[in-house]
């Protein structure tokens, strides 16, 4: 099977997925981008971590073991 990524635009992006619904293919996987508010939350969470472990309050993990995990 083979895998293919296109760019939709968001006005088209509902149409677009209609039509490969009626192609009747097996699978389709839609990934959105990410806004700048999720973004914002997720460097927020971030720098937040960073304070707890600064401060002692969680146990930071091992760029060993954190790769390990992938």
């Amino acid at each position: 099977m083979k895998q293919l990524t296109i760019q939709v635009p968001d006005k088209k992006y509902p149409f677009f997925i209609e039509l490969v619904d009626n192609l009747g293919f097996k699978k389709i996987e839609t990934e959105d981008e990410p806004t700048k508010e999720q973004i914002l939350k997720g460097i927020s969470e971030a720098v937040e971590e960073v304070k707890q472990i600064k401060a002692g309050k969680k146990k930071a993990v091992l760029l060993k073991d954190f790769l390990n995990e992938l």
